[in-house]
């Protein structure tokens, strides 16, 4: 069974999570040749006070923005 493991911010509306993951599917039931049943999709959202990128976390540089504008 081919796991798709995502990591990324948090997806808000649940129909759009639900077309992302069925697009996933889709694209690895065409690369793979096998049933849907068979393609686990995981969607790990990473709030922006979790991730880090260049030593500071992305929540930060996201309020530095905001402050420039």
């Amino acid at each position: 069974m081919p796991n798709i493991t995502i990591e990324g911010p948090p997806i808000k509306e649940l129909d759009k999570k639900r077309r992302f993951a069925r697009e996933l599917t889709e694209a690895a039931v065409k690369a793979y040749g096998l049933p849907k049943e068979a393609i686990i999709v995981l969607l790990k959202e990473n709030s922006p006070e979790n991730v880090s990128v260049g030593g500071e976390l992305i929540v930060d540089r996201h309020q530095k923005s905001d402050k420039s504008s």
